[in-house]
């Protein structure tokens, strides 16, 4: 199969004509971003945020014409507003009387926002459920993998989604190297590993190519890999959340009907804040917490077995407690744990019967039970609130 280039991908968009200006994407300078992999291509528009959702079919027709190339196996093309800076204030004597009034059009947003809005449908999927902390290094994508895996040994049928679209853990984790494929040009195939369906933004992307995106991009990136992916019949879908609070996070929490997130941090008082922080968010826009999982809980050492509490211990279990929220459990520093991901093969699958797969597939069934008790058919998307 000839390689697809940056410059004939260039090429094949300065034929898809703007009808409001009558010119070229490439010629208006709409194109900002190209990149290809073995047949798979995405481009990235950067648009008038005053024209946002009215480019729509622009950007269909932008995709279609690359799609329609040789060679071409799937195209990708998300668009990107920057918003303007904000006027200045007016002076005291002429803003408005109240606390808190913003003008037409304000969304509290100040990077831009992406095109569209409507809620997010999978069809097949029965469960949605993110699993988030508030910071990095807590081991939250480890957790994900291995409860995923834990669900589907259950019996399950459990997809993995890697929402972290600037840290991909997937490819490494799952030892995935090939790439997805798609049998209508429209959608991608998700990869299989140990009974799960997955799909990463590192299965399109070479390991130390960085993701130069802006907000608007990421969310657009996280809703096609929602939609755009044959994900099938899944009784769960699990959703490895990037850490912190952000576009992701909003994303996946205004626009997708989600059964329930699952909070993991470490049991010091600096991880504990910025868990709080996570669960904080997800309770304002009304997704079930279906509780905290404490992670690096004690060191068990490899050799006598000795326990040693470095970041403490219980305190991610005394915050659900004061939270009200269900402790899941606690999962050790252990290095067979570290090994065993690092290797492409996780615990629950390479180790099975050790102490440690048992722990995920206690929490995984906690989970499941939860997500079988709060089932009441399909939930609306929720709107955030602010005062």
């Amino acid at each position: 199969m000839a390689e697809i280039t940056e410059s004939a991908v260039r090429n094949v968009l300065a034929t898809v004509i703007d009808p409001v200006t009558g010119r070229n994407v490439v010629a208006l300078d709409m194109v900002s971003g190209i990149a290809t992999r073995g047949g798979h291509v995405a481009v990235t528009l950067d648009v008038d945020p005053a024209r946002g959702p009215a480019l729509e079919p622009l950007r269909q027709a932008c995709e279609q014409a690359v799609r329609a190339m040789p060679g071409v196996l799937s195209a990708t093309v998300v668009m990107t507003a920057e918003r303007a800076a904000p006027p200045p204030p007016p002076p005291p004597s002429a803003r408005p009387a109240g606390p808190g009034r913003a003008g037409p059009g304000h969304t509290g947003h100040g990077h831009g926002a992406a095109p569209g809005g409507g809620r997010i449908d999978v069809p097949g999927v029965k469960h949605i459920i993110a699993v988030a902390s508030g910071k990095g290094g807590v081991g939250k994508s480890t957790t994900a993998v291995n409860l995923a895996l834990g669900l589907a040994a259950l019996g399950v049928r459990t997809g993995l989604l890697d929402a972290d679209i600037y840290g991909p853990s997937m490819p490494r984790m799952l030892s995935v190297k090939e790439k997805p494929e798609s049998t209508d040009g429209k959608q991608l195939k998700p990869i299989e590993r140990y009974g799960l369906r997955t799909m990463s933004i590192g299965y399109i992307v070479a390991e130390d190519t960085p993701m130069i995106w802006r907000g608007p991009m990421v969310s657009s990136a996280l809703e096609q890999m929602l939609r755009d992916v044959q994900w099938g019949d899944l009784d769960v879908l699990v959703v490895d959340m990037p850490p912190g609070t952000g576009d992701a996070q909003l994303t996946l929490a205004q626009r997708v009907a989600l059964s329930g997130a699952v909070i993991v941090s470490t049991p010091q008082d600096i991880a504990l804040v910025d868990a709080r922080k996570g669960l904080n968010m997800f309770r304002k826009v009304a997704v079930p917490v279906l509780g905290v999982v404490e992670n690096m809980s004690y060191f068990l050492c490899p050799k006598c077995g000795e326990r040693s509490e470095i970041f403490g211990h219980g305190g991610a279990h005394e915050e659900a407690d004061k939270l009200g929220v269900p402790f899941l459990g606690e999962i050790p520093l252990h290095l067979d744990i570290r090994t065993t991901s690092d290797s492409g093969h996780p615990i629950v699958v390479a180790k099975p019967d050790s102490p440690h797969a048992q722990i995920y597939k206690e929490i995984a069934a906690r989970v499941w039970n939860q997500l079988a008790a709060n089932e009441r058919g399909p939930r609306p998307a929720p709107r955030i609130v602010t005062r």
